[in-house]
Parts: C-alpha cells; structure tokens; sequence
C-alpha cells in the first residue's frame, strides 16, 4: 500500500513539469474526493407540474430505492430530456439491478410513458450503466419538433374556431370530443402510420386508441386540465380531473365502427364517466393495473 501511495506521489509531482499549479489543484479535488455530481438541467414547456400516486418528480435525483429509481424515470421523461445521467449510492446494494429490471420492462415503461405529456414521451427509451454505478438514460422522442409545431398550429386553429371563454370545462371537453370523433375514423386495418399519433385524427382523419387519446390529451393539457392516460393490455385511454374526481373520456369507443363504413356514429357512453360505469360497459379493454393507475382504484 506504501508502495502504491509513493508511486502516484511520484507520478503527481511529475506533472509538475507539464501542469500548473491550478490544474494541478483541480486533479487532486478530482482523484482524492471522486465526486459524482449530478447536472439538472432545465425542463421544457410541457412538464406537467402535479404529481401522481405512483410516480412523482424526483427531488435529489439519488436513489435510495426501488421507488425513487420510478420517480427519476418519470421525472426525465416529465422534464423533457433527451439524455440524463445519475449514480447509484454505494448503499443501495442492489441499485444497478432494480435500473436493469425496470429498463427491461416494456409494459411498466410504457405505463410511465402515459403520465407525461405526449410530445415528452418517448418512441425508444435505453440505459447503460457501468459498474460504477452510473447509469444513463437516453430517450428518442415519439414527436419531432416539426410534429409539434405542426399540432400546436392545429389546435390552436380549433380552439379559436371552436371554444369560447363562457363555456364549462365540461362544454369544452366535449366540444373537443365531437370535434376528433367527427372528423376521425377508427383505422381498423392500421394502415396509417400517424394513426398511432396525433397526426393521425388531427390532419389525416384515422386514428387507433393511442392516436385518439394523445390528441386528446393535448387539447386537454392545453385546457388547463390535469390528465393522464390509462393502458390496459390491448387498450388506451383518457382520464381527466374534473369538478375535484378523476373521470374516464374514451373517445375510441365513442367512435364505433358500424356496419355500413360509411355512416359516422358518435356516442357519448364514454364521456366523462366514472371507473364503475366504465366497467359495467366492459371489463375486457378497460381492465387496468390499480397499483400503477391509483388515482380510479
């Protein structure tokens, strides 16, 4: 060990020739304190700013449990970043291997993915992690940048054609809720690729679930309403918070594929309704995990 000190002793003072002093000074700080300092950077304009029941916006970004590691997924996505590093305390013994379980999760990232607002989720999410404890998560967005300036414009136009600040929250969720089911038709064959997105109902006119709730649940955020969305295993939906409860909106179902393709139907059975009518209506489709979706257990 002696041996050992006296050689980078040797090999410190040997810098002395190519460094100096203030490089010298900050190698030390550096090699003797090994500090793992965590860079937060700045969220963009469409974090959600309320929590939820079972995940919540990170306050140190240091884990010191299973829990903690759900909440700085969330709270990544939720901020915006397209990259974020942070490390595992040498005390959470079994950090690195809680992170792989959770990357490895298809079905529970994407559950996470539903909290935070459509142009903040993510089409890939990967993490590399090195013995060290660091791990690094790197998200591609769903949306581009030209996606969302071309959905912005979009709804802007619809909410000054179609909305006016006499009316109820309720008056505008449903104004919205007519407005996607009369120009959309449920893309039974899944042709469409913006099917899947907001691009599909909004500009297209073909939408599945997911393309129907994510346009929703912008018009929603752009209400000033509080939302997320809930997944079932085959299924996908809208949950906004209204008069002090949180209330179904399945504008998938309220659009039902009828006989003759050409008649449009719009129903309103899925509008603003409680998790109990909701599940007298079906409980195959909206059949959702009560432990991740805690706000309609």
């Amino acid at each position: 060990m002696k041996q050992l000190f006296g050689l980078i002793i040797t090999i410190l003072i040997g810098t002395l020739v190519f460094f100096n002093l203030e490089d010298i000074s900050n190698f030390l700080s550096k090699f003797l304190n090994n500090e793992k300092k965590v860079t937060i950077l700045n969220s963009n304009e469409y974090k959600k700013d309320y929590n939820f029941k079972f995940v919540k916006m990170s306050e140190s970004y240091i884990p010191y449990s299973y829990q903690d590691l759900l909440d700085i997924f969330f709270s990544t996505l939720n901020n915006g970043w397209d990259t974020f590093t942070f490390y595992c305390p040498d005390e959470y013994t079994n950090c690195l291997k809680d992170v792989n379980s959770i990357s490895q999760n298809k079905t529970l990232l994407s559950d996470i993915n539903n909290f935070v607002h459509p142009f903040n989720s993510f089409s890939k999410i990967s993490v590399a992690t090195s013995s060290t404890g660091e791990v690094t998560i790197n998200i591609t967005k769903l949306y581009s940048k030209e996606d969302i300036n071309k959905i912005n414009n979009g709804i802007d136009n619809i909410l000054r054609e179609k909305i006016t600040n006499d009316m109820s929250n309720e008056d505008k969720i449903k104004v919205i809720h007519d407005y996607i089911i009369n120009n959309t038709k449920y893309d039974a064959n899944k042709v469409n690729e913006s099917s899947y997105t907001a691009m599909g109902p909004l500009f297209d006119g073909t939408a599945v679930c997911s393309g129907y709730s994510d346009l929703m649940e912008i018009f929603l955020t752009r209400l000033g309403l509080k939302n997320f969305k809930v997944a079932s295993e085959t299924h996908v939906w809208n949950v906004v918070y209204l008069n002090d409860e949180w209330l179904n909106l399945d504008l998938t179902w309220d659009d039902p594929i009828t006989k003759d393709s050409d008649v449009d139907t719009l129903l309103h059975q899925f509008f603003l309704i409680k998790v109990e009518k909701l599940l007298e209506f079906d409980t195959t489709d909206h059949t959702f995990d009560p432990t991740i979706y805690q706000e309609l257990a």
